[in-house]
């Protein structure tokens, strides 16, 4: 005679409540773009281009920092569940980026290869932003669980890309302002801190 062995309510209720938990910020994540879209089809954008382009790469330094405020938020409140929206945050990162970085080469550029060229070579603002998505790209590629399987040890080694990301995201911002550095110092304030807990870590663990 076979028992049948009764599910705990609480542990089927907890992975449920987390699924809709990844909805809801999935959907959350999309609102700036809805945003942005409608801003420019009801004609409330002076300059469309211009506000996509501003837009898009706000909130893709914006996820980059909260993808990298993870970790400390588990370490200073034992929370395991923000780890397991880590890697949709950090997507959402790249595709804004892709966004931002598509607005330039398309509607602000037209596909002018030779004069985006003499922008990346002349433009220090244009250079590093290039560089961020350059190496963001292999980050969003290598984020599934298959290539963490592959790649071992050398996935998190890979992923440490994080931080010269978004280092190059805040020095992008800031060259590009010219005038009020308001918001580029609010953003290099929070990488600072991030990245400065996350030394002071490192060294209590080399110490102890």
């Amino acid at each position: 005679m076979t028992t049948l062995r009764m599910k705990n309510p609480a542990a089927t209720r907890q992975p449920a409540r987390f699924n809709w938990l990844k909805i809801a910020v999935f959907v959350l994540c999309l609102l700036p773009l809805a945003r942005a879209a409608w801003t420019v089809l009801s004609g409330a954008a002076v300059n469309p281009v211009e506000f996509i382009t501003r837009s898009t790469g706000t909130w893709t330094l914006s996820f980059l920092l909260i993808t990298l405020t993870i970790s400390p938020l588990r370490q200073i409140s034992g929370w395991s569940w923000p780890l397991r929206l880590r890697r949709m945050l950090g997507l959402y990162a790249f595709f804004y980026g892709s966004l931002h970085l598509t607005t330039y080469v398309w509607l602000d550029q037209f596909f002018d290869w030779p004069g985006m060229l003499h922008d990346i070579a002349k433009r220090p603002f244009i250079t590093v932003g290039f560089a961020a998505m350059l190496l963001m790209t292999p980050l969003a590629i290598t984020s599934t669980q298959g290539w963490m399987k592959r790649l071992k040890r050398n996935w998190g080694k890979l992923h440490q890309l994080v931080y010269p990301v978004a280092l190059l995201g805040v020095l992008h911002y800031w060259w590009l302002v010219k005038k009020d550095l308001t918001q580029p110092m609010l953003y290099a304030s929070v990488l600072a801190v991030l990245l400065g807990w996350r030394l002071v870590r490192r060294l209590r663990q080399r110490s102890s």
